[in-house]
């Protein structure tokens, strides 16, 4: 996967998780995920399984499309 992508990627879900005001470990939570596996998408240091893109989307209210920045 691009790097480039990836960290796109990222910073759009932070900017969604503080949008909302919630903190890294509260969205690890919700997730079901361990803290550092959360900051890693986030940083833009792995992919992101389908499961997660899709949590994110309907989490977050937005498309799939707008989280990996296409139809911008």
């Amino acid at each position: 996967m691009d790097k480039n992508l990836l960290v796109d990627f990222g910073k759009r879900l932070k900017a969604l998780r503080e949008a909302k005001g919630l903190k890294q470990r509260e969205m690890a939570e919700a997730m079901g995920l361990k803290l550092r596996q959360y900051q890693r998408y986030e940083y833009g240091e792995i992919g992101v399984p389908l499961e997660a893109l899709n949590f994110f989307a309907d989490y977050f209210g937005v498309t799939t499309d707008y989280l990996l920045g296409r139809g911008e």
